[in-house]
């Protein structure tokens, strides 16, 4: 489960009337198998929160021990949503949509680099290649005709 999808299993469990701490426990059930390590820093904000550390100080902890950009802006957004009183379900849909788009776009910027990273091997090893199997029997095909003109 990428991050996109673990978004929007919490937005799921948000709008089924979940609660934003209820919702981050399940959330890490699910991905207890899959990404034990995300699965075991989510219940560390959970457990920091029930310790009486408050939620915006845990999810900063959270940020600063995963170190990725996109937890950091998830963190973030987050952070205002509990500030601004906006809901978090419309603004988990957004951001998740948002991580898609940006994922889909490295995959087309790495696809668009395979292509120029695929012309030095073809040019020189697979068009030689191809050259001599296409070529030589033709070239052999000619010789013997060039010698039946010679003698």
């Amino acid at each position: 489960m990428s991050l996109p999808d673990g978004l929007d299993f919490l937005s799921i469990c948000l709008e089924a009337g979940l609660g934003l701490d209820q919702s981050i426990v399940r959330l890490s059930q699910e991905l207890r198998i899959s990404h034990p390590a995300l699965s075991e820093e989510l219940l560390q904000v959970n457990f920091e929160q029930r310790a009486g550390l408050a939620r915006i100080a845990a999810w900063k902890s959270f940020s600063d021990r995963v170190d990725l950009e996109s937890v950091r802006s998830f963190v973030a957004m987050l952070i205002q949503t509990d500030r601004f009183g906006t809901p978090i379900s419309k603004s988990l849909g957004t951001f998740s949509d948002a991580l898609r788009t940006q994922r889909r776009q490295k995959a087309e910027e790495l696809a668009a680099k395979t292509t120029v990273k695929l012309v030095f091997p073809l040019v020189f090893f697979i068009f030689p290649a191809m050259g001599i199997v296409v070529v030589f029997p033709a070239f052999i095909t000619i010789i013997r005709h060039m010698e039946h003109f010679l003698q």
